[in-house]
Protein backbone atom coordinates (compact mmCIF):
# COMPACT_ATOMS: atom_id res chain seq x y z
CA UNK A 1 0.00 0.00 0.00
CA UNK A 2 1.13 3.85 -0.69
CA UNK A 3 2.31 5.32 2.31
CA UNK A 4 -0.58 8.30 3.37
CA UNK A 5 1.84 10.54 4.23
CA UNK A 6 2.98 10.91 0.44
CA UNK A 7 -0.66 10.25 -0.81
CA UNK A 8 -3.42 11.92 1.01
CA UNK A 9 -5.21 15.36 1.02
CA UNK A 10 -3.95 17.49 4.51
CA UNK A 11 -5.70 20.63 4.12
CA UNK A 12 -5.63 21.70 0.42
CA UNK A 13 -6.43 20.06 -2.65
CA UNK A 14 -4.29 21.27 -5.88
CA UNK A 15 -5.51 23.62 -8.50
CA UNK A 16 -5.45 21.08 -11.63
CA UNK A 17 -7.43 21.48 -15.49
CA UNK A 18 -5.58 19.04 -17.41
CA UNK A 19 -7.87 15.93 -18.10
CA UNK A 20 -7.22 12.04 -17.65
CA UNK A 21 -5.86 12.36 -21.19
CA UNK A 22 -3.54 15.00 -20.75
CA UNK A 23 -6.19 17.49 -22.31
CA UNK A 24 -7.35 20.65 -20.56
CA UNK A 25 -10.29 20.83 -19.25
CA UNK A 26 -12.63 23.94 -20.14
CA UNK A 27 -12.26 26.20 -17.03
CA UNK A 28 -15.70 25.85 -14.99
CA UNK A 29 -14.22 28.72 -12.89
CA UNK A 30 -16.33 26.91 -10.04
CA UNK A 31 -15.25 24.96 -6.57
CA UNK A 32 -16.23 21.98 -4.89
CA UNK A 33 -15.96 22.95 -1.03
CA UNK A 34 -15.19 18.90 0.36
CA UNK A 35 -15.29 19.04 4.79
CA UNK A 36 -13.82 15.96 5.75
CA UNK A 37 -11.98 13.82 8.03
CA UNK A 38 -8.20 14.91 7.87
CA UNK A 39 -5.88 12.35 5.80
CA UNK A 40 -9.07 10.81 4.67
CA UNK A 41 -8.30 11.50 0.59
CA UNK A 42 -5.99 10.72 -1.43
CA UNK A 43 -4.23 13.38 -3.18
CA UNK A 44 -4.06 10.92 -6.90
CA UNK A 45 -8.64 11.25 -6.00
CA UNK A 46 -8.01 15.06 -6.03
CA UNK A 47 -5.60 15.68 -8.95
CA UNK A 48 -7.44 13.19 -11.12
CA UNK A 49 -11.22 14.75 -10.60
CA UNK A 50 -9.70 18.25 -11.07
CA UNK A 51 -7.96 17.37 -14.30
CA UNK A 52 -11.52 15.64 -15.81
CA UNK A 53 -13.87 18.28 -14.69
CA UNK A 54 -12.11 21.39 -14.18
CA UNK A 55 -13.21 22.00 -10.98
CA UNK A 56 -11.17 22.56 -8.24
CA UNK A 57 -11.87 21.07 -4.68
CA UNK A 58 -10.79 23.20 -1.58
CA UNK A 59 -10.29 20.74 1.04
CA UNK A 60 -10.62 21.58 4.76
CA UNK A 61 -11.40 19.18 7.66
CA UNK A 62 -12.24 18.67 11.28
CA UNK A 63 -11.68 15.78 13.33
CA UNK A 64 -14.91 14.64 15.12
CA UNK A 65 -17.90 14.18 14.27
CA UNK A 66 -19.03 16.65 16.59
CA UNK A 67 -16.62 19.58 15.37
CA UNK A 68 -18.13 18.99 12.05
CA UNK A 69 -22.20 18.85 13.24
CA UNK A 70 -21.69 22.19 14.80
CA UNK A 71 -19.90 24.07 12.06
CA UNK A 72 -22.43 23.17 9.90
CA UNK A 73 -25.64 23.60 12.60
CA UNK A 74 -24.10 27.31 13.26
CA UNK A 75 -22.91 28.39 10.10
CA UNK A 76 -25.10 31.75 9.45
CA UNK A 77 -24.38 30.30 5.77
CA UNK A 78 -24.03 26.74 5.29
CA UNK A 79 -22.98 27.10 1.57
CA UNK A 80 -19.87 27.72 2.72
CA UNK A 81 -19.57 23.50 2.31
CA UNK A 82 -20.91 21.49 -0.98
CA UNK A 83 -19.58 17.42 0.82
CA UNK A 84 -18.87 16.59 4.41
CA UNK A 85 -18.20 12.94 5.39
CA UNK A 86 -19.90 12.35 8.84
CA UNK A 87 -20.24 9.20 10.46
CA UNK A 88 -23.62 7.13 9.81
CA UNK A 89 -25.44 7.93 13.41
CA UNK A 90 -25.13 12.02 12.24
CA UNK A 91 -26.10 11.51 9.35
CA UNK A 92 -29.75 10.43 10.54
CA UNK A 93 -29.02 13.01 12.90
CA UNK A 94 -28.49 16.12 10.39
CA UNK A 95 -31.34 14.90 8.21
CA UNK A 96 -33.73 15.00 10.93
CA UNK A 97 -33.53 18.89 11.91
CA UNK A 98 -33.03 19.53 8.10
CA UNK A 99 -29.34 19.96 7.73
CA UNK A 100 -29.05 18.07 4.96
CA UNK A 101 -30.46 18.24 0.72
CA UNK A 102 -31.78 14.77 -0.70
CA UNK A 103 -29.33 13.25 -2.89
CA UNK A 104 -30.02 13.19 -6.57
CA UNK A 105 -29.22 9.49 -7.44
CA UNK A 106 -29.81 9.88 -11.31
CA UNK A 107 -26.71 11.95 -11.46
CA UNK A 108 -24.80 9.13 -9.83
CA UNK A 109 -24.12 6.49 -12.09
CA UNK A 110 -22.04 4.39 -10.46
CA UNK A 111 -24.40 3.76 -7.67
CA UNK A 112 -24.87 0.52 -8.39
CA UNK A 113 -21.43 -0.57 -7.64
CA UNK A 114 -22.18 -0.54 -4.12
CA UNK A 115 -22.66 -3.39 -1.83
CA UNK A 116 -26.05 -3.69 -1.22
CA UNK A 117 -25.49 -4.67 2.90
CA UNK A 118 -24.28 -0.80 3.20
CA UNK A 119 -27.47 0.72 1.39
CA UNK A 120 -30.82 1.50 2.27
CA UNK A 121 -29.95 1.60 5.58
CA UNK A 122 -32.65 2.38 9.18
CA UNK A 123 -30.41 5.29 9.86
CA UNK A 124 -30.99 6.34 5.49
CA UNK A 125 -33.69 4.41 3.80
CA UNK A 126 -33.07 4.28 0.24
CA UNK A 127 -29.88 6.65 0.61
CA UNK A 128 -32.17 9.54 0.82
CA UNK A 129 -29.62 11.94 2.12
CA UNK A 130 -26.36 9.77 1.82
CA UNK A 131 -23.71 7.63 -0.01
CA UNK A 132 -21.40 5.01 1.78
CA UNK A 133 -18.18 6.64 1.29
CA UNK A 134 -15.44 4.16 3.58
CA UNK A 135 -16.16 1.59 6.56
CA UNK A 136 -14.05 0.77 9.47
CA UNK A 137 -13.68 -0.74 12.88
CA UNK A 138 -11.99 0.90 16.58
CA UNK A 139 -10.26 -1.67 17.91
CA UNK A 140 -6.95 -2.49 20.20
CA UNK A 141 -3.71 -1.30 19.23
CA UNK A 142 -0.56 -2.59 20.77
CA UNK A 143 2.53 -1.62 20.10
CA UNK A 144 4.91 -5.14 19.73
CA UNK A 145 8.11 -3.72 20.88
CA UNK A 146 6.82 -2.64 24.75
CA UNK A 147 3.93 -4.97 25.13
CA UNK A 148 3.53 -8.56 24.69
CA UNK A 149 0.04 -8.44 22.01
CA UNK A 150 -0.42 -11.74 23.58
CA UNK A 151 -1.01 -10.44 26.51
CA UNK A 152 -3.69 -7.97 25.86
CA UNK A 153 -6.76 -8.89 24.37
CA UNK A 154 -9.62 -7.06 26.00
CA UNK A 155 -10.84 -3.22 26.28
CA UNK A 156 -10.67 -3.64 29.69
CA UNK A 157 -6.80 -4.30 29.88
CA UNK A 158 -6.42 -0.50 29.03
CA UNK A 159 -7.54 -0.39 32.97
CA UNK A 160 -4.13 -2.33 34.29
CA UNK A 161 -1.87 -0.36 36.54
CA UNK A 162 1.41 -1.21 34.22
CA UNK A 163 -0.33 0.81 31.44
CA UNK A 164 -0.27 4.22 33.88
CA UNK A 165 0.50 7.24 31.19
CA UNK A 166 0.78 5.18 28.31
CA UNK A 167 -2.87 4.84 26.85
CA UNK A 168 -4.05 6.56 23.82
CA UNK A 169 -7.93 6.96 23.12
CA UNK A 170 -9.47 9.02 20.49
CA UNK A 171 -10.32 12.17 20.53
CA UNK A 172 -14.37 10.39 19.98
CA UNK A 173 -16.62 11.01 22.81
CA UNK A 174 -19.50 7.99 21.08
CA UNK A 175 -16.32 5.72 20.80
CA UNK A 176 -14.82 6.11 24.18
CA UNK A 177 -17.85 6.17 26.25
CA UNK A 178 -18.74 3.24 23.32
CA UNK A 179 -16.02 1.31 24.64
CA UNK A 180 -16.72 1.91 28.44
CA UNK A 181 -19.88 0.47 27.84
CA UNK A 182 -18.73 -2.61 26.42
CA UNK A 183 -16.22 -3.15 29.71
CA UNK A 184 -19.12 -2.77 31.67
CA UNK A 185 -21.58 -5.38 29.34
CA UNK A 186 -23.79 -2.60 28.23
CA UNK A 187 -24.73 -1.76 24.43
CA UNK A 188 -21.81 0.68 22.99
CA UNK A 189 -25.44 2.41 21.87
CA UNK A 190 -26.97 2.65 25.17
CA UNK A 191 -29.53 5.34 25.98
CA UNK A 192 -29.61 3.96 29.55
CA UNK A 193 -28.73 7.63 31.77
CA UNK A 194 -27.42 4.73 34.72
CA UNK A 195 -25.39 3.02 32.49
CA UNK A 196 -23.99 5.88 30.64
CA UNK A 197 -23.09 7.68 34.22
CA UNK A 198 -21.95 4.10 34.99
CA UNK A 199 -19.54 3.83 32.03
CA UNK A 200 -17.83 8.02 32.95
CA UNK A 201 -17.48 6.59 36.52
CA UNK A 202 -15.76 3.95 34.72
CA UNK A 203 -13.59 5.95 32.39
CA UNK A 204 -12.55 8.33 35.44
CA UNK A 205 -10.48 5.56 36.72
CA UNK A 206 -8.70 4.95 33.56
CA UNK A 207 -7.77 8.56 33.29
CA UNK A 208 -4.10 8.26 34.82
CA UNK A 209 -3.33 5.53 32.57
CA UNK A 210 -4.44 7.93 29.49
CA UNK A 211 -1.31 10.05 27.81
CA UNK A 212 -3.19 11.32 25.16
CA UNK A 213 -6.54 11.97 22.83
CA UNK A 214 -5.97 11.78 19.35
CA UNK A 215 -8.59 11.74 16.46
CA UNK A 216 -5.96 14.10 13.69
CA UNK A 217 -3.84 11.19 13.10
CA UNK A 218 -4.30 8.17 15.75
CA UNK A 219 -1.26 5.99 14.56
CA UNK A 220 1.22 9.03 15.89
CA UNK A 221 1.22 8.16 19.06
CA UNK A 222 2.13 5.22 18.32
CA UNK A 223 4.82 5.71 15.79
CA UNK A 224 6.44 8.28 18.43
CA UNK A 225 6.60 6.06 21.14
CA UNK A 226 4.67 8.23 23.14
CA UNK A 227 2.07 5.36 24.30
CA UNK A 228 1.94 1.84 24.08
CA UNK A 229 -1.22 0.63 23.95
CA UNK A 230 -5.08 1.99 23.57
CA UNK A 231 -7.92 2.95 20.74
CA UNK A 232 -6.99 3.03 17.14
CA UNK A 233 -9.20 2.97 13.67
CA UNK A 234 -8.33 0.23 11.59
CA UNK A 235 -6.62 1.86 8.82
CA UNK A 236 -5.13 3.99 11.03
CA UNK A 237 -3.24 0.67 11.90
CA UNK A 238 -2.29 -0.22 8.47
CA UNK A 239 -0.89 2.77 7.64
CA UNK A 240 1.30 3.01 11.22
CA UNK A 241 2.72 -0.69 9.31
CA UNK A 242 3.05 1.11 5.92
CA UNK A 243 5.01 4.12 8.14
CA UNK A 244 7.57 1.44 9.12
CA UNK A 245 5.88 0.50 12.78
CA UNK A 246 5.45 -3.29 11.68
CA UNK A 247 5.17 -4.29 14.93
CA UNK A 248 2.15 -2.30 16.07
CA UNK A 249 -0.77 -5.02 16.54
CA UNK A 250 -4.77 -4.87 15.68
CA UNK A 251 -6.17 -6.81 17.88
CA UNK A 252 -10.33 -6.80 18.34
CA UNK A 253 -11.02 -6.80 21.67
CA UNK A 254 -13.18 -9.95 23.60
CA UNK A 255 -15.43 -7.26 23.95
CA UNK A 256 -16.43 -6.22 20.78
CA UNK A 257 -14.89 -3.76 18.13
CA UNK A 258 -16.75 -0.66 17.31
CA UNK A 259 -17.91 -0.75 13.74
CA UNK A 260 -18.42 2.87 11.73
CA UNK A 261 -19.03 4.20 8.32
CA UNK A 262 -18.55 7.11 7.12
CA UNK A 263 -20.84 9.21 4.55
CA UNK A 264 -21.38 11.78 1.60
CA UNK A 265 -23.84 14.16 2.45
CA UNK A 266 -24.75 17.05 0.79
CA UNK A 267 -25.40 20.59 2.92
CA UNK A 268 -28.80 21.79 2.71
CA UNK A 269 -27.40 25.34 1.50
CA UNK A 270 -25.04 24.23 -0.87
CA UNK A 271 -23.48 26.54 -3.49
CA UNK A 272 -22.14 23.71 -5.82
CA UNK A 273 -24.68 20.71 -5.37
CA UNK A 274 -23.82 19.81 -8.65
CA UNK A 275 -20.00 19.52 -8.17
CA UNK A 276 -20.84 17.38 -5.27
CA UNK A 277 -23.01 14.59 -7.39
CA UNK A 278 -19.99 15.11 -9.81
CA UNK A 279 -17.60 14.07 -7.42
CA UNK A 280 -19.28 11.07 -5.14
CA UNK A 281 -20.06 9.59 -8.61
CA UNK A 282 -16.15 10.50 -9.77
CA UNK A 283 -15.59 8.16 -6.33
CA UNK A 284 -18.36 5.06 -7.01
CA UNK A 285 -15.89 4.27 -9.81
CA UNK A 286 -14.43 0.58 -8.78
CA UNK A 287 -10.55 1.97 -10.01
CA UNK A 288 -11.47 4.94 -7.88
CA UNK A 289 -12.94 3.22 -4.75
CA UNK A 290 -9.82 0.72 -4.74
CA UNK A 291 -7.37 3.20 -4.88
CA UNK A 292 -8.96 4.45 -1.85
CA UNK A 293 -9.22 2.12 0.01
CA UNK A 294 -5.76 0.48 -0.64
CA UNK A 295 -4.12 3.66 0.09
CA UNK A 296 -5.90 4.74 3.08
CA UNK A 297 -6.30 1.16 4.60
CA UNK A 298 -10.21 1.11 5.61
CA UNK A 299 -12.54 -1.04 3.70
CA UNK A 300 -14.60 -0.26 0.63
CA UNK A 301 -18.72 -0.19 0.46
CA UNK A 302 -18.12 -0.45 -3.19
CA UNK A 303 -18.31 -4.07 -4.22
CA UNK A 304 -17.16 -3.94 -7.66
CA UNK A 305 -14.00 -2.51 -6.65
CA UNK A 306 -12.73 -5.22 -3.38
CA UNK A 307 -13.80 -7.64 -6.77
CA UNK A 308 -10.98 -5.99 -8.24
CA UNK A 309 -8.69 -6.13 -5.17
CA UNK A 310 -5.04 -7.88 -4.65
CA UNK A 311 -5.58 -11.00 -2.02
CA UNK A 312 -3.12 -9.78 0.60
CA UNK A 313 -5.68 -6.49 1.12
CA UNK A 314 -9.42 -8.38 0.35
CA UNK A 315 -8.69 -10.98 2.58
CA UNK A 316 -6.65 -8.87 5.20
CA UNK A 317 -8.74 -9.51 8.09
CA UNK A 318 -7.55 -5.62 9.73
CA UNK A 319 -9.59 -4.26 6.71
CA UNK A 320 -11.75 -6.89 6.33
CA UNK A 321 -12.82 -8.42 9.38
CA UNK A 322 -14.25 -12.29 8.95
CA UNK A 323 -17.87 -12.65 10.11
CA UNK A 324 -17.37 -14.02 13.54
CA UNK A 325 -15.41 -11.21 14.27
CA UNK A 326 -18.64 -8.74 13.29
CA UNK A 327 -21.30 -10.89 14.79
CA UNK A 328 -19.83 -9.56 18.03
CA UNK A 329 -19.01 -5.90 16.54
CA UNK A 330 -21.40 -3.11 17.00
CA UNK A 331 -22.35 -0.16 14.58
CA UNK A 332 -22.23 3.04 16.03
CA UNK A 333 -26.54 4.24 16.05
CA UNK A 334 -28.10 7.87 16.71
CA UNK A 335 -29.09 7.94 20.46
CA UNK A 336 -31.12 10.78 20.18
CA UNK A 337 -30.48 14.14 21.35
CA UNK A 338 -31.48 13.61 25.36
CA UNK A 339 -28.80 10.93 25.45
CA UNK A 340 -26.18 12.92 22.98
CA UNK A 341 -26.42 15.63 25.23
CA UNK A 342 -25.85 13.53 28.69
CA UNK A 343 -22.84 12.30 26.82
CA UNK A 344 -21.57 15.75 26.22
CA UNK A 345 -22.02 16.31 29.73
CA UNK A 346 -19.99 13.75 31.10
CA UNK A 347 -17.74 13.75 28.78
CA UNK A 348 -16.74 17.45 28.77
CA UNK A 349 -16.64 17.07 32.54
CA UNK A 350 -13.97 13.79 32.08
CA UNK A 351 -11.84 15.84 29.70
CA UNK A 352 -12.07 19.04 31.87
CA UNK A 353 -11.16 16.89 34.96
CA UNK A 354 -8.20 15.38 33.48
CA UNK A 355 -6.57 18.90 32.70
Amino acid sequence: MATLALGAVGLSGCNKTETADGETAAATGETLNLYNWSEYMPQEIIDGFEKETGIDVNYTTFDSNEAMYAKLKLLDDSSQYDLAVPSTYYVEKMAKEGLLQEIDKSKLTNFNNLDTSFINTKVDPENKYSIPYLWGSTGMAINGDTVDPATVSSWGDLWRPEFAGKVMLTNDMREVFGMALLTLGYSGNSTNPDEIKAAYEHLTTLMPNVKTFNSDAARMPYIEGETEVGMIWNGEAVMANDDGLTSLVYKYPTEGAILWMDNFVIPKNAAHADAAHKFIDYLLRPENAQIISNEIGYASPNKAAREQMPDDIKNNPTIYPDAATLAKAEFQEDVGDDALRLYQQYWDKLKANRS
